[in-house]
C-alpha cells in the first residue's frame, strides 16, 4: 500500500491558502518526497507526517518553487539527530545547485547521496519499488516521476507439493527468495502464478504536454499533472511559459487510460480551480482538483477467488 499526500498545489509562489506543489509518498516505513519548495516543511508538519522516515528527495527541475524549501529541511533534519543517509535525486547539475542551497546548510549530521539522471530516461531501484525518471518539456531540463510498486503472482502449494518442495521453504519462496539445497535449487517461479497488477503513481509539472508523459503514465492509478491555467483563452500563455492548461492535462489522462487524474500547480491568480471542473471532466471524467495536502491510500487490487 501507498500512502499518497500533494502537501501544495500552487505554483510560483505560496500563498496564505496554498502551499507550492510537493507529493510525498510513504511506503513500509519509508517516505520519498518529489519537489521541496519554499514552506514545503510546513506542510507536512500541517499533514502531521514525520521528516525522519524521508530517504529519497526527488527534483523535477531546479526552479526556486520546486527546490528553494531544501535547506530548512535538510536543517530540521539534522536538528532531529538523524544519521541515516538521504539520497536526492534530480537532472544534471544536482550537486552543484545543492551545494549552493547548502551554503547556508553547510554541517549536516548525515551523509547526502546523490543519483543524477542521465538521458531521456532513468529507472532507480529503491526501498521496495521502482522509481522512473522521464523528460518533459519545460523551459529548464525537467522530468516527471513514476512509481511503481510490482506484486509477485499467487502463491500456488499444488505446485510446490508437486515438485515435493519441503514446506519450511513456501514462505521465503514467496518472498521472492531462491534456495539452494544440496544439489537442488527451487526458484519462485516454481511456485507462483503469473505475476499480479501493482500499483503505479505518475507526477508531472511544470511542462507542455508530451508523448512521453502519455507514454510512462499509461495505466497508472493515480495521475498527478499540472494544470496552470484554468480559464479559457490561456493556452496562449501557457505554450509560452512551457505549461499546461487543465483541458491539456485531461485529454494526456485519457489518452493514458489512467484511473485518476488530480490536478495541481496553480497560477497564483486562479484562486477557484473547482469553477472549471465541470468542463475538464467532459474530457476526462476522473479528474480532481487537487488541494493541499489531499491525500488518498493505493493498495492492490483484491483478488478474485
Amino acid at each position: 500500500m501507498l500512502d499518497v499526500c500533494l502537501l501544495g498545489s500552487g505554483g510560483m509562489m505560496p500563498l496564505p491558502y496554498r502551499w507550492l506543489t510537493a507529493l510525498m509518498v510513504r511506503y513500509n516505513g519509508s517516505s520519498l518526497l518529489i519537489d521541496c519548495g519554499e514552506g514545503t516543511q510546513i506542510a507536512i508538519k500541517e499533514k502531521g507526517w514525520s521528516f525522519k522516515p524521508i530517504d529519497v528527495i526527488c527534483f523535477t527541475h531546479y526552479h526556486g518553487d520546486h527546490i528553494s524549501g531544501l535547506p530548512g529541511l535538510l536543517l530540521t533534519m539534522g536538528n532531529a539527530e538523524r544519521t541515516e543517509p538521504l539520497t536526492l535525486i534530480g537532472p544534471k547539475g544536482l550537486e552543484r545547485v545543492v551545494n549552493a542551497l547548502r551554503v547556508i546548510a553547510p554541517e549536516l549530521p548525515f551523509p547526502i547521496l546523490y543519483r543524477e539522471i542521465n538521458g531521456a530516461s532513468e529507472e532507480f531501484s529503491l526501498n521496495g519499488y521502482r522509481l522512473k525518471a522521464f523528460r518533459v518539456n519545460h523551459n529548464v531540463l525537467c522530468y516527471g516521476y513514476t512509481l511503481e510498486l510490482d506484486r509477485a503472482g499467487r502463491f500456488q502449494p499444488d505446485r510446490a507439493q508437486a515438485l515435493d518442495i519441503p514446506k519450511y521453504y513456501w514462505s521465503r519462496l514467496q518472498k521472492g527468495e531462491t534456495i539452494a539445497d544440496g544439489d537442488k535449487v527451487y526458484t519462485p517461479d516454481m511456485v507462483l502464478g503469473a505475476p499480479r497488477k501493482g500499483i503505479k503513481l505518475t507526477y508531472c509539472t511544470d511542462t507542455r504536454p508530451t508523448q512521453s508523459i502519455v507514454d510512462n503514465a499509461m495505466h497508472s492509478d493515480l495521475f498527478i499533472c499540472e494544470g496552470m491555467y484554468g480559464e479559457k483563452g490561456k493556452e496562449a500563455k501557457a505554450k509560452e511559459y512551457k505549461h499546461m492548461t487543465f483541458y491539456e492535462a485531461a485529454k494526456l489522462a485519457k489518452a493514458a487510460e489512467v484511473k485518476e487524474m488530480w490536478l495541481t500547480h496553480y497560477s497564483p491568480s486562479l484562486t477557484r480551480p473547482e469553477e472549471y471542473m465541470d468542463e475538464v471532466r467532459k474530457i476526462f471524467p476522473a479528474a480532481q482538483a487537487g488541494k493541499d495536502r489531499k491525500s488518498v491510500e493505493l493498495d492492490f487490487e483484491k483478488d478474485e477467488e
